[in-house]
């Protein structure tokens, strides 16, 4: 049975599986039931039924060969002290770096920066940036000379004879 066998090659009793790892076997009271692809010959069809079986055993070996790497992975970065959080940040990064090389976040951007440069260049926006700038200056000296005549009230109600009584 090659499901308890050591399968890590690199170390000594590291591969072994828990009970729980269990692939879907091949039911082969069903296939034999299975009429065969007309065309076929009995020793064909023998043969390829055991190739099948042969490949699906070597599913379920790289299987059982994933998950002992996988493991001997988790254990090495619990010995390096990496830990989930770190790995998930590593993952977004490289995930994020695959967004902006991707053909559609290329392109995307591209036509953004053409579209900013049609509008930006526009009469309506030149205008409209003018206006706003304008009503910006209008509105902050309005605010100073508020600001400068409360100042002015404040002084004046300090120095007056009430106040200082």
């Amino acid at each position: 049975d090659s499901a308890g066998q050591d399968i890590n090659l690199n170390s000594p009793n590291k591969g072994l599986l828990s009970d729980s790892m269990t692939d879907v076997p091949v039911d082969t009271a069903v296939a034999a039931q299975t009429p065969a692809v007309e065309g076929l010959t009995e020793a064909e069809e023998e043969e390829l039924r055991a190739e099948l079986a042969k490949v699906e055993e070597e599913i379920v070996t790289l299987r059982q060969v994933l998950a002992a790497k996988e493991r001997h992975c988790a254990e090495l970065k619990r010995k390096l002290g990496l830990s989930a959080l770190e790995g998930l940040k590593q993952n977004l990064s490289r995930s994020w770096h695959d967004v902006q090389v991707s053909n559609a976040y290329v392109k995307t951007s591209e036509k953004l920066g053409e579209w900013n440069e049609k509008v930006t260049q526009s009469d309506l926006y030149k205008k409209t940036q003018e206006t706003l700038s304008q009503a910006g200056q209008k509105t902050s000296a309005a605010l100073s000379t508020v600001g400068s005549a409360i100042s002015r009230k404040l002084g004046d109600m300090r120095n007056s004879a009430t106040f200082k009584s």
